[in-house]
């Protein structure tokens, strides 16, 4: 009885519950169009596992998910909610970019800097709103989504700028130099068949790995839980609630800013002019919520994640909208928002037997 009961209390259990109802609705608005659920989801499948390269390009996907992951969740972990993931995804591109675009050094050298400097405007990208949370009061997700805008149109003015803009036509960036490339070998690239094969998912891993130590086995990880439990009780124990909030928010914003150097040295090698909101900030908080608000859970949320976006592309072969997954996820964070309803049910069905 007790070891059913607690099997029941996991969040991981309602999590699953959660996906598979999404599939299931995903399911019901597949048959409504007149689409074969059993071939699209099959297609899906086929999409990540069919070759070892698709698995491949799922972690190339997943990588830069599970930065932007980490970052809502950190934040989570920590009593505030991080939605300016995108801005700093953003601004950590963009700084990426024009290091990588304008200085010429080796390697070994290069991309460290590149990084280095994607965490920093991430960073004070998002120290900036804890500034005005701490000193005016002003609520962060307020100050997040203007940040956000502001982001996204300082991108498309820099890439404009006659010192990064590429030459000729086209509303994008110069290449970054392949000095600051986060590729594998040719060698590697041509073993695992697979042209956008990076470093960005085992940075991604050795950060969620970090993040976990730095949250659960270090006296920071202890004060900045403790703010988030209870800011006041933290406060009376001796503890600066606000110069907490910023290292939460602050850290929270360098991983972010990573997440977008991951995906413009490791994909893209360039930044292009929105035309909307690129969404990795967005979609890092389905990987957060999917997660668990645990780093480590955001490893295996992100490449859930990136497995439905590389695999669901490949939908419309089977004449299925790749809409159904924004669809899936959609629905699995409503089940996951509402697991406590599942959960009480549950667990009184438990205590009748």
């Amino acid at each position: 009885m007790r070891k059913r009961k607690s099997i029941l209390e996991t969040s991981v259990l309602y999590t699953l519950i959660a996906i598979v109802l999404g599939f299931v609705i995903g399911a019901i608005f597949l048959v409504v169009a007149g689409i074969s659920p059993a071939a699209a989801y099959g297609k899906l499948i086929d999409g990540v596992f069919g070759k070892p390269k698709f698995m491949v390009w799922t972690l190339v996907y997943a990588s830069p998910l599970i930065f932007t992951g980490m970052s809502v969740a950190f934040s989570l972990r920590t009593g505030v909610f991080n939605i300016g993931a995108e801005g700093q995804f953003v601004v950590g591109s963009l700084a990426a970019c024009a290091i990588g675009i304008l200085v010429d050094l080796p390697a070994v050298i290069h991309v460290p800097l590149c990084l280095a400097a994607a965490a920093a405007a991430g960073f004070i990208w998002s120290y900036l709103v804890g500034l005005l949370k701490v000193k005016r009061g002003i609520h962060e997700v307020l100050s997040y989504i203007m940040f956000n805008w502001i982001a996204f149109y300082l991108s498309n003015y820099a890439v404009n700028t006659a010192v990064l803009h590429k030459e000729g036509n086209g509303e994008a960036t110069k290449d970054v130099l392949d000095s600051a490339r986060l590729l594998f070998p040719q060698g590697i690239l041509k073993a695992l068949n697979c042209t956008g094969a990076n470093w960005g998912f085992i940075l991604a891993v050795a950060a969620a790995v970090l993040m976990w130590v730095i949250i659960e086995k270090t006296t920071l990880g202890y004060r900045l839980k403790a703010v988030g439990y209870n800011k006041e009780a933290a406060t009376f124990g001796g503890i600066n609630a606000d110069q907490s909030i910023l290292t939460a928010l602050g850290i929270s914003g360098a991983l972010a800013g990573i997440g977008g150097a991951v995906q413009i040295l490791g994909m893209a090698g360039r930044i292009s002019q929105f035309a909307g909101q690129e969404g990795y900030g967005f979609e890092g908080i389905t990987v957060a919520l999917i997660g668990g608000s645990s780093p480590l859970g955001c490893i295996f949320s992100g490449i859930f994640y990136g497995a439905m976006k590389y695999g669901g592309a490949k939908l419309t072969m089977v004449g299925a909208p790749e809409e159904v997954i924004d669809i899936i996820m959609g629905c699995v964070i409503i089940f996951i928002a509402i697991s406590s309803v599942f959960k009480g049910l549950l667990m009184k069905v438990v205590k009748k037997k």
